[in-house]
This record gives C-alpha cells, sequence and structure tokens, in this order.
C-alpha cells in the first residue's frame, strides 16, 4: 500500500476529501478504495463482507491513511441511512461517492426466478439509489460532490444468461444521467463507468483454462484482459474535481471491445 498523497502535488484535489465506496471489500471496489486512500482521501468502505472491509480499511490506515470499514447491504434502505449516520459522524458529509456494490445471478429470461430477478435489481439498481440519496444529501446541500456509478458494458449490450444483470445495468447509465439533470444544478455531478472484461476473484479461475485468456484478448482492441485498477483509474478522475465539467457521461473502460463488431465479421484475406 502507497503512503497517501498529501503534499502538494495532490493534482486530482482528493486529499482529506470524503469518499464512500459500495462492494469495497474486493475486487473493483477494493482498486478504487486503495486508489482514493492513495490519494489522500478519507475512505469509507461498505460492504456485506465486513472482515473483508475490515481487512482492507486496516491495510490502509496501517500505510497511514484513514479508514472507515462498515457492514453494510445496499439494498435495505436502513441499513444505508444506518452507514450514513456514521460515515457523518466519522468523517462528515460524503463529497464523493462510488456505486459500485453488485453481483449476477445467471438464468435466461424464460426462466430466472423472480426471487433472482427482484434480489439483482435490488442491490444493483435500487441500491444505487439509495446510497444516492443517503450520501448524496450532504452533498446538495454543500453545493458540491461527485457520484461515480460502476455499471458494466452489459448495460449496452445484453449478456445473455445472466438474468437481471445486464436490465440492471442499463437501469443504472439511465439513473446516472436522470440524477446529473437532477442534481447539477445543486453542484453535484453523477457518471458512469462501463467497464467490460475485467480479472477479478470472481473471474480468476476461467484464466485457468488454456488459450482461454488469448481468445479474449482477441476481442479488444488493446488485446488484453483489464485489471481493477484500470477501472479506479477512471474512477478516480471523475470523481476529482478535474473532472469538474463532466456530467451525465458514461466512460466504457474495456479496451476497445465495443468497436470491434466489424473486425469479427469474417472477410476473406482481411481476417
Amino acid at each position: 500500500m502507497i503512503p497517501p498523497n498529501t503534499g502538494a502535488s495532490d493534482w486530482l484535489g482528493l486529499s482529506a476529501r470524503v469518499a464512500v465506496v459500495t462492494g469495497a471489500a474486493s475486487g473493483i471496489g477494493a482498486a478504487i478504495t486503495r486508489s482514493l486512500a492513495q490519494a489522500g482521501a478519507h475512505v469509507a468502505l461498505l460492504d456485506l463482507d465486513a472482515g473483508g472491509a475490515e481487512a482492507l480499511a486496516q491495510e490502509i490506515r496501517t500505510a497511514g491513511g484513514t479508514a472507515l470499514a462498515l457492514a453494510c447491504d445496499i439494498a435495505s434502505e436502513a441499513a444505508v441511512a444506518r452507514a450514513a449516520e456514521q460515515v457523518n459522524a466519522a468523517f462528515g458529509p460524503a463529497q464523493v461517492l462510488v456505486n459500485n456494490a453488485g453481483f449476477l445471478r445467471a438464468g435466461g429470461l424464460a426462466d430466472v426466478s423472480l426471487d433472482d430477478w427482484s434480489r439483482v435489481l435490488a442491490v444493483n439498481l435500487t441500491g444505487y439509489l439509495l446510497c444516492a440519496r443517503a450520501f448524496g444529501q450532504g452533498m446538495r446541500a454543500a453545493g458540491q460532490g461527485s457520484i461515480v456509478n460502476v455499471a458494466s458494458i452489459s448495460g449496452l449490450f445484453p449478456q445473455t444468461g445472466s438474468g437481471a444483470y445486464s436490465a440492471s445495468k442499463a437501469g443504472v447509465l439511465l439513473m446516472s444521467r436522470q440524477l446529473a439533470v437532477e442534481w447539477g444544478p445543486q453542484g453535484v455531478r453523477s457518471n458512469a463507468i462501463c467497464p467490460g472484461m475485467i480479472r477479478t476473484a470472481l473471474s480468476a479461475k476461467f484464466y485457468e483454462e488454456p488459450g482461454f485468456e488469448a481468445r479474449r484478448a482477441a476481442v479488444t482492441a488493446s488485446r488484453r484482459i483489464g485489471e481493477p485498477q484500470d477501472i479506479a483509474d477512471a474512477a478516480l478522475f471523475l470523481a476529482s474535481p478535474r473532472a469538474s465539467y463532466i456530467n451525465g457521461t458514461e466512460v466504457i473502460v474495456d479496451g476497445g471491445m465495443a468497436n470491434m463488431l466489424m473486425d469479427m465479421v469474417p472477410r476473406p484475406g482481411y481476417n
């Protein structure tokens, strides 16, 4: 863990800002949390995995940063409200919110159970709204703040067999834009990130299969699989004052995969 940046080289302007990250204990959320802490922010880690969140918070504190770990089910309005009170008591009102927590329950649309469908929407979409309301209240009162919503390339292109996942992420994109339009006049920005193929603990076993990584990398323009840090770098910029005139947009971080359609069409003599 790199010590936090609290000096004159605080180019991003995030030093001493209060930042909340949901789904912070692992994967993309952990990378974003570490990066915010390294930029000097006071970070609050929200996750169902209380032990994992506390372990990362301790890592940050050991490196000289400031971190608070909170067990929280973001699909619960009461739990989110309680977490907001705890963050406010520890650090003051949030100035940055990174909505990142999410999960997938597989199933085709013809047979996915309504329980699975509803649970995914409750976390991946409604949970983002609950957190935006709870932590955005202080931002709106202060007249400044940034919300970064981690969506997915699956919100732009349907991912078959993924139950409500694609629908939930598409909803995040429109909700993010609506937040920008409704809260922008109050100084709050809302933007979204659409990650493509990112190597996380959940997908790590896939890459153990011989040739699998090469096949996946071949459908990206950059010819590589993304890492959580790739998303963290984009999130930090959007969260920072350096992105002060970026509002209501989506940043696709997929190594150019979304532009590969015509390259995948068979053309004799070309590919």
